[in-house]
C-alpha cells in the first residue's frame, strides 16, 4: 500500500474510531486519499463485506473502483455504490419482503412525458385552454417533473416546497398536479429514480420492523461528496449506518452548487452533528492541481461567504505555477487558444466554462467565425439546434427572401416561436393554409373559431409581422432583430412559458446576446443568418463549451471562465434580486469555477455596457500575484494587501514570514453604509435617491434615481458616490 504524501492525508486514511468529516480543498487528492482509507481498513482486519462507499454518481464510482482494484491486488474489496443504486437495491429488497408493493422503473423519457401531461390535464380541469397549453410546453413540464423530483428529495410536501421556492407565475397547479402524478404513478405500476430513494426511505421510517432487519451489516460508511447529498440521501444514509457503522463525509462545503436539487452547505456542518453526533474534523488543504497564485484567488473568492468552512486552501510543494488573467472581449480569449496552439498543445486540453448556456451562444458564435473547432458538454444545447434561434434564423432569413412566405415548415416555425399559446395541431394547419392563400383567414374560419379573442389577435399580429419583414431586408441584422422581438414581444412570451423565472432569465438574455452579435456582423447580415443556421457537429479534437454545473468534479490545463459580468455572474434581474443566501450560492459556484484550471486561467467579461463582476474585485487578482510572488525569489521586505487575513497565514503556512499589512482604503463607497430613501451624489449623473438595495449589505447592488439621469443601477463598492446631506432642489 502506498504512503499518502501529506501528513494532512495521512491523518484521514489512520482515522480510529468515531464518526469523522474530510474538507477537502478543489484538487486535494481526496479519491487517492479514500483509497488509502479502504485499504487501511481492510488492512487492519475489518470484513469488506462490512464497509460501504458511497459515490456521488455512476463515473465517480467507477473511477474510483478501478483506483482501489489497481491498489488492491486481488484482495476483496467492499462495495462501490451511488445512492441510486442503494436505494435499488433496497427497494427489490423490502419488495420480496413484502412491505413495498412491487413498481417498474419508468425508463423512457416519453413515459413520464405522458403520465405528467395526464396529471396536468387533471389538475387544470376547470382552466381555459391557453392555461393548459403553457402548462402543456415542454420546458413547463419539465421544471413539474423536477419539482416532483425536490419534493421526494427534500422530504417536504408539495405546498411547502411551492412556498419556499421561486417557481414562477403559473405554476400554481403544481401541488394538484403532484398529487395526481403520484397516484397515476401508483395507478400504472411505475415509479421514478427519486423513488429509488424515497419509497425505502418512507417505508423504514414507518416500519420499525423493516428498519431492524436492514440495520446492523455494516461497520464503516464512507460518502464522497458529502456537500452535495440532500435530505432523503441523509436520513436512508442515517437508518443505514444505525448505531453501529462509522460515517466518514467527505466533501467542500465551498463546492455545494447543486442547492436547486435540494443539496445544502451546511449538510457537511450541522446536519451532520444532528445526524450522528460528534465527528472528529480533518481538514485536506492542500490542492496538487494548481499553483499559489489560483489557490490565494481561491481562498479570496469565497471569504466574503458565512456559511464555510474556516480552511485555506494551499497549493502543494511541487505544485506547477499556474498563470491567471483576467481580460476583455472574444479577442482575449482567440489569442490564449492560438498561443496554446502555437506551444504544441491540443485544443482537446482546453475548456470554455459559462455560467449560463444562454452565454454559451456568443461563444459558440465567436468560435465558428473564427474557425476554431469546439464541442459542447450537451449537443443540444448547438446554436442552431436551438427552437428560439431556428426561429430568430428564420425572421431575418425571411426579411432577406420574401419567397419563404411560401414554405409551410417556415410559417409553422415563425409562428411558434416564440410561443403564442395556442395547440400546435391548429398552428401547423394554420400555417398550410397561409403559405398556400397568403390571406388572414376571415373570422369565422373554422381554424379561428376554437381560439379565444387574444389568440387570434397575437397570431394576426404575427403574421402581420411576417408580411413586413420581405420590405426590411435593408436593415442591420441587430436592428431586424430587435424589432421583431418588441413586434412579438418575445420577453414577455418566453417569461409567461418558462416554469422558473431563472428558466425564463435566462431565455431573455439569450435574445439579449444573439443582438449583440448581431452588432458585430452589422454590415454582413447574409453572414450573421448562416452562422445561426450552420449545423455544427461537435469535435472531439475543439474546445471543450459547458457550464460550471457541467465542469464540477473536472478539470483541465487551460480554463478560460466566460461572460463574468454584472448580474450575468452572479445571475440576478430586477424582478430576480440578490439576497445574502443566493449571493453565497453564486459565490460558490464562481469559486468551483476558478479551481478547474492546472495550468493556466482566463477570467473573460464583455466590456462595453457589461460591468465587470463583482467577484472579479472580491479575488484580489493583483494581491495574489504579489503574495505568488513573495514566495518565490522576488525580495520583499512586506507586503499591503486588502486581505491580510487571507495572506498572512497562507505565506506562514508555506514557510514565508513577511509583515503583511491592509491597504488604507479611505472613506469611499466601499466603507460606507447605504439606505433606501437615501440622497447620494454621483460624479457623472448628479444627485439621486437610492430606491433599491440589493445583495450583499457589505458590497451592495443600489437603484438610484437621478434627478437629472432617471434611473440607474450601480455598484456601490466603484461608483464615486458621495452622500448629501438632503434632498436635492
Amino acid at each position: 500500500m502506498s504512503e499518502p504524501p501529506t501528513p494532512e492525508q495521512r491523518a484521514v486514511v489512520g482515522h480510529g474510531q468515531g464518526h469523522a468529516r474530510v474538507s477537502a480543498v478543489a484538487g486535494a487528492g481526496k479519491t487517492t486519499t479514500l483509497v488509502q482509507r479502504v485499504l487501511h481498513l481492510l488492512a487492519s482486519g475489518v470484513p469488506p463485506q462490512r464497509i460501504l462507499v458511497l459515490m456521488f454518481n455512476r463515473a465517480a464510482r467507477e473511477d474510483f473502483t478501478a483506483k482501489l482494484q489497481r491498489e488492491a491486488t486481488g484482495q476483496r474489496l467492499p462495495d462501490v455504490r451511488t445512492f441510486h443504486s442503494i436505494g435499488h437495491r433496497l427497494t427489490q429488497t423490502l419488495t420480496r419482503w413484502g412491505y413495498l408493493s412491487p413498481r417498474q422503473l419508468i425508463a423512457a423519457d416519453w413515459q413520464r412525458e405522458r403520465l405528467l401531461r395526464q396529471a396536468v390535464q387533471m389538475s387544470l380541469e376547470q382552466a381555459d385552454d391557453s392555461q393548459r397549453q403553457a402548462a402543456l410546453e415542454a420546458d413547463r413540464l419539465e421544471t413539474l417533473a423536477q419539482f416532483c423530483e425536490l419534493v421526494k428529495a427534500e422530504m417536504r410536501t408539495p405546498e411547502e416546497l411551492h412556498e419556499r421556492l421561486d417557481f414562477g407565475d403559473d405554476t400554481q397547479h403544481f401541488c394538484e398536479a403532484y398529487a395526481h402524478f403520484e397516484t397515476l404513478i401508483a395507478d400504472h405500476g411505475v415509479m421514478t429514480y427519486a423513488d429509488l430513494l424515497y419509497r425505502p426511505l418512507r417505508c423504514l421510517e414507518a416500519t420499525p420492523e423493516a428498519r431492524a432487519r436492514v440495520q446492523g451489516f455494516l461497520d464503516h460508511v464512507i460518502v464522497d461528496e458529502y456537500q452535495d447529498i440532500n435530505e432523503v440521501q441523509q436520513r436512508l444514509l442515517a437508518i443505514l449506518a444505525g448505531k453501529r457503522a462509522q460515517v466518514m463525509a467527505v466533501g467542500d462545503a465551498n463546492q455545494c452548487i447543486y442547492e436547486w436539487r435540494g443539496a445544502r452547505p451546511d449538510a457537511m456542518f450541522e446536519r451532520f452533528g444532528a445526524l450522528f453526533g460528534t465527528a472528529h474534523d480533518y481538514p485536506l488543504s492542500y490542492t496538487f492541481r494548481h499553483g499559489h497564485v489560483l489557490a490565494l484567488a481561491a481562498n479570496h473568492a469565497i471569504r466574503a461567504n458565512r456559511r464555510r468552512p474556516d480552511q485555506l486552501c494551499l497549493a502543494a510543494p511541487g505544485t506547477p505555477t499556474t498563470r491567471a488573467d483576467v481580460a476583455v472581449g472574444n479577442a482575449a480569449l482567440l489569442e490564449a487558444l492560438r498561443e496554446w496552439q502555437q506551444a504544441g498543445r491540443a485544443l482537446s486540453e482546453t475548456c470554455v466554462m459559462v455560467r449560463s448556456w444562454a452565454l454559451s451562444v456568443s461563444v459558440q458564435l465567436q468560435l465558428l467565425r473564427a474557425g476554431v473547432p469546439f464541442r459542447l458538454a450537451r449537443e443540444d444545447r448547438f446554436v442552431f439546434r436551438l427552437p428560439l434561434v431556428q426561429a430568430l434564423a428564420g425572421y431575418l432569413a425571411l426579411a432577406r427572401d420574401g419567397n419563404r412566405l411560401h414554405d409551410p415548415e417556415q410559417l409553422n416555425l415563425l409562428l411558434s416561436q416564440p410561443t403564442v399559446f395556442v395547440p400546435r395541431e391548429t398552428l401547423t394547419a394554420l400555417a398550410r393554409q397561409l403559405a398556400h392563400t397568403q390571406q388572414w383567414p376571415e373570422r369565422h374560419d373554422p381554424l379561428l373559431s376554437a381560439l379565444k379573442p387574444l389568440q387570434r389577435r397575437n397570431l394576426k399580429r404575427r403574421w402581420q409581422l411576417l408580411c413586413e419583414l420581405p420590405r426590411l431586408g435593408h436593415w442591420p441584422p441587430a436592428k431586424l432583430l430587435e424589432h421583431v422581438v418588441e413586434a412579438t414581444e418575445a420577453d414577455k412570451a418566453l417569461k409567461r412559458a418558462a416554469s422558473r423565472r431563472a428558466k425564463a432569465e435566462d431565455d431573455v438574455r439569450l435574445l439579449d446576446v444573439l443582438i449583440e452579435q448581431a452588432g458585430e456582423l452589422a454590415n454582413d447580415p447574409d453572414a450573421f443568418i448562416e452562422l445561426l443556421s450552420q449545423p455544427v457537429e461537435g469535435r472531439g479534437d475543439g474546445v471543450l463549451v459547458t457550464t460550471v454545473h457541467g465542469a464540477k468534479g473536472l478539470e483541465w490545463p487551460l480554463v478560460a471562465l466566460w461572460g463574468v459580468n454584472e448580474e450575468d455572474f452572479p445571475h440576478y434581474t430586477r424582478e430576480t434580486p440578490l439576497d445574502a443566501e443566493r449571493l453565497e450560492e453564486e459565490r460558490r459556484l464562481y469559486y468551483v469555477a476558478i479551481t478547474r484550471a492546472r495550468e493556466r486561467l482566463l477570467v473573460l467579461h464583455d466590456g462595453g455596457d457589461h460591468r465587470p463582476s463583482r467577484f472579479i474585485d472580491e479575488t484580489a487578482w493583483d494581491d495574489c500575484h504579489r503574495a505568488a510572488a513573495a514566495l518565490g525569489e522576488a525580495p520583499f521586505e512586506s507586503l499591503a494587501v486588502r486581505a491580510p487575513e487571507v495572506v498572512g497565514p497562507y505565506l506562514e503556512r508555506c514557510g514565508v514570514r513577511l509583515p503583511v499589512t491592509r491597504v488604507e482604503e479611505s472613506a469611499t463607497a466601499a466603507t460606507r453604509h447605504w439606505e433606501v430613501g437615501q440622497w447620494v451624489r454621483h460624479g457623472v449623473f448628479g444627485e439621486g435617491e437610492i430606491v433599491v438595495l440589493e445583495g450583499d449589505p457589505a458590497n451592495p447592488v443600489i437603484e438610484v434615481r437621478f434627478t437629472q439621469a432617471g434611473r440607474r443601477r450601480l455598484i456601490a463598492a466603484r461608483a464615486p458616490l458621495e452622500p448629501v446631506a438632503a434632498q436635492a432642489s
